[in-house]
């Protein structure tokens, strides 16, 4: 844990010894007004529990723990920021049989509640004239709409949607094999088959080469081309021809603005770069597009990517990724146009260069299997050369170096503790 600085804020690693001043900023009842906390009962109850998030981890290593207290520029001290962390590729069995039955009500759910009519594929629909009307990520009232522009009714069916409940029933059969449960992983894994083909059949649009963004109420495939689609291509529910297709849409200058992918794309009716949801570009949404350009092969593309948005970094404050920002065509000698009420830092955004930077180096990691895996890995122009430490594959760590070349990578072991191997596919 480091400090951060900014000019208006410092966050220092938080010990048991910030107890003394957080204490009364933490004890304001107004504070807890919108959330289920309470204040501290009493200054030495606020020290042990500061003393116990000071250890970095829980009890059992399961959760990692990153707190840092926040001071203003006057120097008082204003709050706190918090995160836990799950380590992922621990190939944890344990904790993976915890939360089994939480995992089978969610499929329960999916097959009942989530798909009111029985058609196969998840619906959303408010219950009141006051509810949300769209509950995807795009939850502005016009982000749905067909391709004259007229907004579409529900219930909705949206394409990532039935992308994500692919990737949760072929990723609970991985799980169902590893609790030693094989019927009800191949009940798991024919129903994300028989999803697969639900949703080709629904929502490819031929001469459009991509996937709808929704069905509406009367089951009509909204026309028009989005991001969204990039989401199914992450998934994996997309068949390999037809995702090559996707994958020239999204990158083709009508999709791709230079900076990064629009989330709806110049030239349909209600495209507007300077709108929230039907034109800008969300480095989270290129993120999630790029993974799925490189689950496909397409790390080039991915490549494109991770460039326009470093590129697009460097014109914003402290090389902060906002969690938005417009999507006009990029013009040499001029910046990105800024979305004026874009969320800087956003959680999102933050972890988009990861993502995308995952999906250029094709890396996977078996836990299991004790191996790490680079499947036709690139490296954008901009970067000669890459170190990952510490990388965590089951109980094991490795430290890699990975070298820009002219037809692909190459790695170099730096470090290894415990049985891990590595695994090129070029």
């Amino acid at each position: 844990m480091q400090l951060i600085e900014t000019n208006t804020l410092r966050l220092e690693p938080l010990v048991a010894a910030h107890a003394e001043e957080m204490f009364q900023p933490m004890s304001a009842p107004a504070i807890y007004e919108f959330i289920a906390e309470r204040p501290p009962i009493s200054l030495s109850s606020l020290r042990r529990r500061y003393r116990q998030l000071e250890r970095g981890r829980s009890a059992d290593g399961r959760q990692l723990w990153l707190s840092w207290v926040v001071r203003v520029a006057s120097g008082q001290c204003a709050g706190y920021v918090q995160a836990t962390i799950f380590p992922g590729h621990t190939g944890d069995l344990a904790f993976v049989r915890g939360i089994w039955p939480n995992v089978e009500r969610a499929l329960a759910w999916m097959d009942g509640p989530g798909d009111p009519d029985g058609d196969g594929l998840l619906e959303y629909e408010r219950r009141t004239p006051s509810g949300l009307i769209h509950q995807g990520w795009k939850d502005s009232h016009d982000s749905i709409f067909h391709a004259d522009g007229s907004l579409a009714d529900g219930p909705i069916a949206m394409s990532e949607i039935q992308a994500y409940a692919y990737a949760a029933r072929s990723g609970a059969a991985e799980l169902a094999d590893a609790l030693e449960q094989p019927e009800r992983a191949a009940e798991l894994r024919a129903q994300a088959a028989a999803l697969r083909q639900r949703f080709e059949d629904a929502f490819w649009l031929e001469d459009l080469g991509t996937y709808a963004l929704a069905l509406d109420g009367h089951k009509r495939p909204t026309r028009v081309r989005t991001s969204n689609a990039g989401h199914c291509l992450a998934s994996g529910i997309a068949s390999p021809e037809r995702a090559a297709r996707v994958a020239e849409t999204l990158m083709d200058e009508a999709s791709f603005s230079g900076w990064g992918v629009r989330t709806v794309a110049a030239g349909e009716r209600r495209y507007n770069p300077m709108s929230y949801h039907n034109g800008s570009i969300w480095p989270h949404d290129s993120a999630m597009v790029a993974m799925g350009l490189g689950r496909y092969g397409h790390h080039d593309h991915a490549a494109r990517i991770l460039t326009g948005l470093f590129e697009a970094s460097r014109h914003f404050d402290l090389m902060r990724l906002p969690e938005l920002f417009c999507g006009f065509t990029r013009r040499d000698g001029e910046a990105p146009t800024l979305y004026p009420v874009a969320c800087s830092p956003q959680a999102w955004a933050s972890g988009a260069p990861f993502m995308v930077l995952q999906a250029c180096l094709g890396l996977e990691i078996a836990p299991q299997q004790q191996t790490v895996r680079f499947n036709h890995a690139r490296l954008p122009a901009f970067v000669d050369h890459l170190t990952i430490e510490n990388l965590p594959v089951g109980e094991a760590r490795i430290d890699l170096r990975i070298e820009r070349q002219r037809t692909g990578v190459g790695l170099n072991i730096l470090g290894r503790r415990g049985d891990v191997e590595v695994v090129t596919i070029k």
